[in-house]
């Protein structure tokens, strides 16, 4: 009887070791994934990356910012070569290989040249799996982009990947040209490339809610919306598109932050002047659109709180 009692004191011992570790590990493995935070580095115009140590999400990756035009966003000490619309687009693929080591996903809002055109060669070089409009998908076949990577959506798409999930939501583009912008052209097959900057049409416009472990980021690239595509989302995090042609919209800000929950953290997207190269001051953008945005959320939403991002630099939210 001794003998046995000594074993089961010996076995209970080792169940209550075996549970005690059990739940350390699960404490310290909870622990860990809360204290994991995220990250978001600013490209520019729409552009982003995005991770949370297990997944790297790019969006909209513009990197090569050329000189398009001659108008007055181009400044006379650029000393690049200009590029016109009618020009065949050409990615500074040094730039992005400086700036772009890898990713997994890359998500593409619309199919315009300041959204998708160095998503070619990014995709090439990262094996990235891509989500965009048949549009986007038809352009990057023509460029040799291989179908396993590519994710075509419509709106209203919501799939699960490892690690990372992502609702596509259907959306519209920005009210350009004093609101008489309107293009419905599609590409329905592959077209001949290399494209030339004016052949990068938009192809329909979408939003993503990109949800990772702790945090969803609601995602824009335009300074517009379809608000009952947007009721019910409550991220904690918004990519919101700040810029002029928001101006032009009914209550853009109130109905913006209503249909959105009040996010607790907004960041402005696409403001920025994208002819200019990196390193170029974008103070007056600063002070013309995002300083007046910020104040007025704050006016509609005081705990929600605005960060102003800057090229290159990142943004870690825990």
């Amino acid at each position: 009887m001794i003998t046995l009692n000594k074993k089961r004191i010996s076995c209970s011992k080792s169940i209550l070791v075996s549970a005690i570790f059990a739940i350390s590990f699960f404490i310290s493995s909870i622990a860990e994934a809360q204290n994991n935070p995220i990250q978001l580095k600013y490209f520019g115009t729409a552009g982003w990356e995005i991770t949370d140590g297990k997944i790297t999400v790019l969006l909209d990756p513009y990197i090569t910012r050329m000189k398009l035009g001659t108008g007055p966003g181009i400044s006379a000490e650029d000393s690049r070569q200009t590029v016109l619309r009618s020009d065949v687009f050409v990615s500074d693929t040094l730039l992005i290989d400086s700036l772009i080591t890898k990713a997994d996903f890359i998500l593409v809002h619309h199919s315009h040249f300041d959204h998708l055109a160095d998503v070619p060669y990014i995709a090439k070089k990262t094996g990235a799996k891509v989500i965009g409009t048949e549009t986007t998908r038809n352009i990057l076949r023509g460029y040799g982009i291989p179908e396993e990577q590519l994710y075509p959506v419509k709106g209203g798409e919501d799939y699960q990947f490892e690690n990372f999930s992502i609702q596509v939501i259907p959306s519209i583009h920005s009210a350009l040209n004093d609101k008489h912008y309107i293009d419905s052209r599609t590409y329905t097959e592959v077209p001949n490339t290399p494209l030339k900057v004016s052949e990068f049409i938009e192809g329909g416009s979408l939003m993503f809610l990109a949800r990772f472990a702790n945090h969803n980021i609601l995602t824009m690239a335009s300074m517009n919306f379809i608000e009952r595509e947007l009721l019910g989302q409550k991220p904690d995090i918004l990519l919101a598109g700040v810029n002029r042609s928001q101006l032009g919209l009914y209550n853009y800000n109130e109905r913006l932050l209503a249909v959105t929950n009040y996010p607790k953290t907004i960041i402005p997207t696409h403001w920025d002047n994208f002819r200019l190269p990196y390193g170029f001051s974008q103070q007056s953008g600063v002070e013309q659109k995002l300083i007046p945005f910020q104040e007025d959320v704050k006016r509609l939403s005081p705990q929600t709180k605005v960060i102003i991002p800057k090229h290159l630099g990142t943004i870690t939210i825990e």
